[in-house]
């Protein structure tokens, strides 16, 4: 095989942030892509095999474009981008870049970052009800309520509800202090978070006081008929499947809902059936319904998330007996492989 050289210019207002602190993205690409990567006066120069040197080039070329829109690069977006150049997709790293939902109070766009990702957020806009599934750190949960969000401030929806089951996460927390709310603003905290980073506190708390965006439990739905809103169920995992149909018997017209969960990071009791589980069974041949199913490639937070994700992954199919495998006819979630 014929060892060809090659060399690719770099902005020098790129150079650091494309080849990262000590070259550290430079180094990666060399052990993954087996090519050698030499930085000098404002190029790279790339040794190697003619296949792998092409590989290379369009790997850099696609950081270059997304750091001249703005992004600051990360791991994530390296390990993504070599993850692609192993298939057909490896222009789609650009095509995602583009589809930004909204801005956070800092002015931050919020965007999909993976296919996965681009998958999930052209399911909301086209369904009335969507199910998010995927392992912690996809986005799931963020990018719905930037979804909802921004349909607040469209003007397409008149409120935002968003609702999770009030559950431990494998400890018993007793007997909180406080009112009500202060009871159950703990198993909340998450969806408060991603409402202040997008949204602001102070406009939070104006819409809330309104009665135009609610966060509460889902005990909270029962009897009620949610019209003209944005609704998202969180950890819908930890649901009974009676909590799940009395959820989605709530809908109303003008409503968009978005459920989003966990499959592997059930806290129920051992033995109760999740409603999340059911649910992906019973609906799964409604049209008017979508699935999407991220995978540990979809992972979005540090690159260490998506190591440990898969590691449970590898050792749960390992261990798990055959009687606790997912039942026939269950929706099978495939997991994508990230080369390093």
């Amino acid at each position: 095989m014929s060892v060809i050289e090659t060399m690719i210019d770099i902005p020098a207002e790129h150079e650091q942030n494309v080849c990262g602190q000590f070259d550290a993205y430079l180094k990666k690409m060399e052990r993954v892509l087996h090519v050698t990567m030499i930085a000098r006066d404002g190029a790279i120069k790339l040794i190697g095999p003619e296949k792998t040197v092409s590989q290379a080039r369009h790997v850099f070329n696609n950081l270059i474009e997304l750091s001249k829109r703005g992004n600051t690069i990360t791991e994530q977006n390296v390990d993504y981008a070599l993850s692609l150049s192993f298939t057909e997709n490896d222009d789609q790293i650009l095509e995602i870049d583009k589809d930004i939902i909204c801005r956070t109070i800092t002015g931050k766009p919020v965007k999909p970052k993976t296919l996965g990702q681009k998958s999930y957020v052209d399911a909301i806009r086209k369904k009335m009800i969507v199910f998010g599934i995927g392992p912690a750190g996809t986005g799931k949960t963020y990018l719905a309520m930037a979804m909802a969000i921004q349909a607040f401030k469209n003007g397409e929806v008149g409120r935002i509800i968003l609702t999770r089951p009030a559950i431990e996460a494998g400890e018993k927390l007793g007997f909180l202090p406080g009112d009500l709310q202060s009871k159950i603003d703990p198993y909340l905290r998450p969806l408060y978070d991603a409402l202040y980073q997008i949204m602001g506190a102070e406009s939070y708390q104006h819409n809330a006081e309104k009665g135009l965006i609610e966060v509460a439990p889902l005990a909270y739905m029962r009897g009620r008929t949610l019209d003209n809103a944005y609704i998202i169920l969180d950890e819908a995992q930890n649901t009974t499947p009676a909590q799940m149909k009395m959820f989605l018997t709530r809908i109303g017209f003008g409503s968009k809902v978005i459920i989003t969960g966990d499959q592997t990071q059930k806290d129920l009791p051992a033995g109760a059936a999740s409603g999340l589980d059911t649910a992906l069974r019973v609906l799964k041949k409604i049209d008017d319904i979508g699935f999407c199913y991220l995978t540990n490639s979809d992972v979005v937070r540090h690159p260490l998330v998506q190591k440990i994700v898969q590691a449970y992954d590898d050792y749960e199919k390992k261990t798990a007996p055959k009687d606790r495998q997912a039942p026939k006819g269950a929706p099978r979630v495939r997991r994508a492989r990230l080369h390093s």
